[in-house]
């Protein structure tokens, strides 16, 4: 089974570094790792998909200075997305269906040339996935995936407790809230 886990980490140089060597040191394996600036300059966002145990993960994390938080959501209410970019092979025949394609799975072709369409679908693992494999027979040329992102619906925020950048800016203080 796959497991979400956000954290939240200061936006520093090295950190994300220190965040894969530990899942290199634990020999963890990560299944889609974005990174991404939050509402906060001080912040960023990472959200980890992995088949690992995700207590034991989120413990192994908290043990690095730069994070902030760490929440598993993968049980919680969320609403989880992936982008991909696929650029696709066509001719007069081809472009027909790859434009029907997009229709049905609510992509858009985000670049035209005379031999080539490039596609940008958004949704879950299980979309792209689908119009990967109905495109693939056309003629995929090249592609590329975010990875997940994730965020819990309803009034459950992730995000630093304003106390937390007042108090000093880093971790030292022991200072740890889970708003999720």
């Amino acid at each position: 089974m796959k497991h979400t886990l956000v954290a939240l980490v200061e936006n520093k140089p090295g950190v994300l570094n220190r965040v894969a060597s530990l899942f290199r040191r634990r020999n963890f394996n990560i299944d889609s790792l974005t990174v991404g600036r939050t509402e906060s300059p001080e912040v960023s966002r990472m959200t980890i998909v992995m088949e690992d145990d995700p207590e034991k993960v989120q413990n192994q994390l908290y043990k690095l200075v730069n994070v902030i938080q760490v929440d598993n959501v993968t049980h919680a209410p969320n609403v989880s997305r992936d982008l991909a970019l696929i650029k696709v092979k066509v001719d007069n025949d081809t472009r027909g269906q790859v434009t029907q394609l997009c229709d049905i799975f609510r992509a858009h072709i985000v670049d035209a040339g005379p031999d080539t369409v490039i596609v940008e679908v958004t949704g879950d693992e299980d979309k792209i996935t689908s119009m990967t494999e109905l495109l693939r027979p056309i003629g995929i040329l090249e592609m590329v995936r975010t990875g997940v992102v994730t965020m819990a619906r309803g009034d459950q925020v992730l995000a630093p407790p304003d106390l937390y950048f007042a108090t000093n800016g880093n971790r030292s203080n022991g200072f740890r809230q889970n708003v999720l």
